[in-house]
């Protein structure tokens, strides 16, 4: 049997003028409401364009269908995630440790603020999860990651890098993950990550013994 199509999950057209971006906001701000509202399984393009006060046309000249929609919500906030890991990680002016430990606070900080929405979200990740362009984006986060684990583990192997990087963020999400599916307090939030953080930094501190004199 033939796979199954991947269904198109670009925008038809970038928005040029201000009235098309305002356009565009106008739709995403509507399909969060209605993602939130409704879930992932009974949300619609029509939905959308209703909440939106546009047309189904109109929303149809930006966005093909409603995998279209639901992947821009998504890339839009891979994008932030991955565009703050690169600022934290690539500070040099600050120790290694020092900045695993800035990450895990912020990304544990910014799941507990995205649960809702990240938990609608991967409801409708089979629509876009083998996509090219959701493929190009996870790229850029392993440069990211590989880029500071060579900074971090000078001495060790590429493999053994690759082994590390790869464990402490599928940890560090996955854990994450499991916290904020329950509403937490500030200082729940702020413990739960500096034991998070000295998890990871106690673990690469094995591999690299100068993190134990930076940390």
């Amino acid at each position: 049997m033939p796979d199954r199509p991947t269904p198109r999950i670009s925008s038809r057209k970038i928005p040029k003028q201000a009235r098309s971006t305002e356009l565009v906001s106008s739709i995403l701000e509507a399909a969060v409401q209605v993602l939130a509202a409704e879930g992932a399984q009974r949300f619609t393009s029509a939905r959308v364009a209703e909440k939106a006060g546009v047309s189904v046309g109109s929303l149809y000249q930006y966005f093909p269908n409603k995998a279209a929609i639901l992947f821009r919500l998504q890339s839009d906030e891979w994008r932030q995630t991955t565009a703050q890991w690169a600022v934290i990680l690539g500070d040099a002016s600050r120790s290694p440790p020092d900045r695993l430990r800035s990450l895990v606070h912020a990304f544990v900080r910014s799941e507990c603020a995205e649960a809702a929405l990240r938990t609608a979200l991967d409801d409708a990740a089979p629509l876009y999860r083998d996509a090219p362009e959701t493929l190009e984006i996870h790229g850029e986060g392993d440069r990211i990651i590989k880029s500071f684990m060579r900074e971090a583990l000078p001495a060790a192997s590429d493999e053994t890098r690759e082994l590390t990087g790869d464990l402490i963020i599928t940890t560090i999400t996955a854990v994450g993950k499991e916290f904020s599916e329950t509403p937490r307090t500030e200082a729940e939030t702020n413990a739960y990550a500096d034991a998070l953080a000295d998890m990871v930094c106690a673990y690469l501190s094995k591999l690299e013994p100068a993190w134990t004199r930076q940390d």
